[in-house]
């Protein structure tokens, strides 16, 4: 890997976590409406941009529209697990400090290496395995387990949509090593898929929302677009072992996304909390990086 490749990755790594932080943030600023009506406007404007670089790049390559039967299931799951990942967190965003939502939300990794045991047979170590039980301490220092189920819930949503998340990259993995399914197919029939089922839940709790609210969803829509532009980019120019650690930039962003806008100031807990996951994540980092420069 050239190093003005490497440059380029951790500059697109590092927009894509603004662009997500920014689309936390303006789904917190789009006020009190329902958390499926506002998953509504943002999956639905990553399918559109999704579908339309498929329909682009099929034009140029149809077989990128060809997706083995076995797969089909994996895609499907891919699907479910992603769109219970982006409720949890739209309603972790709602009720509480979205730098905490955020370092909830990368529990993803964690998640995925925990999955990948039993979807990709990779073997664990005591190193993977010891990362992984710090980095769940490090998400009870944020959660901060209470008898006040108002506080807890938003929490525990934030916790299980990143295993959601994590889960969802699992079986992105399947399908990249074993059925070579394209990256443009899995994005627009998991956009689409979000968007159906968050379509009822739309009219049984719909908000009549003011033309600001509507422009900010769309903000938060486009911005969500420009994160997973990002990250496809990044991905792209350099391998995840050596530009993975940057996506924790998204936690910071958030956090001064969260002051500025909404005064949001994380508590002891929280801090130390996120000393521990992205501890756990550096030490991660390093290793698989040392790993793979061996191999």
């Amino acid at each position: 890997m050239k190093q003005d490749n490497l440059g380029r990755g951790i500059v697109w790594i590092t927009l894509s976590s603004f662009g997500f932080a920014m689309m936390g943030a303006l789904v917190r600023a789009a006020g009190d409406i329902h958390f499926m009506q506002k998953a509504l406007f943002r999956n639905s404007i990553a399918f559109i941009i999704a579908f339309t670089t498929l329909i682009v790049k099929s034009q140029k390559n149809p077989s990128i529209l060809q997706v083995p039967r076995p797969a089909w299931k994996y895609l499907v799951l891919r699907s479910f697990c992603g769109s219970f990942g982006i409720f949890g967190n739209f309603y972790a965003i709602g009720h509480m400090n979205i730098s905490d939502a955020a370092m909830l939300n990368k529990m993803s990794p964690f998640a995925s290496l925990l999955l990948s045991i039993f979807i990709l047979g990779d073997r664990p170590t005591l190193f993977s395995a010891s990362a992984l039980v710090t980095a769940f301490i490090g998400a009870l220092f944020v959660i901060k387990p209470t008898l006040n189920f108002t506080e807890f819930l938003p929490a525990m949503a934030g916790f299980l949509g990143g295993l959601g998340a994590g889960f969802a990259y699992a079986f992105v993995r399947k399908m990249h090593s074993k059925y070579d399914v394209a990256s443009e197919v899995i994005i627009t029939f998991f956009s689409l898929f979000s968007v159906i089922i968050a379509i009822p839940f739309f009219f049984i709790y719909y908000t009549p929302m003011t033309l600001s609210q509507l422009f900010i969803l769309i903000g938060a829509g486009a911005s969500a677009a420009v994160g997973q532009f990002g990250v496809t980019n990044a991905y792209f120019n350099a391998p995840s072992s050596k530009i993975s650690l940057y996506e924790y930039t998204n936690v910071i962003f958030s956090a001064i996304l969260g002051f500025m806008m909404f005064q949001q100031i994380p508590d002891t807990y929280s801090f130390v909390g996120y000393a521990i996951i992205i501890g756990a994540a550096t030490v991660m980092f390093f290793y698989n990086r040392r790993k793979a420069e061996k191999n």
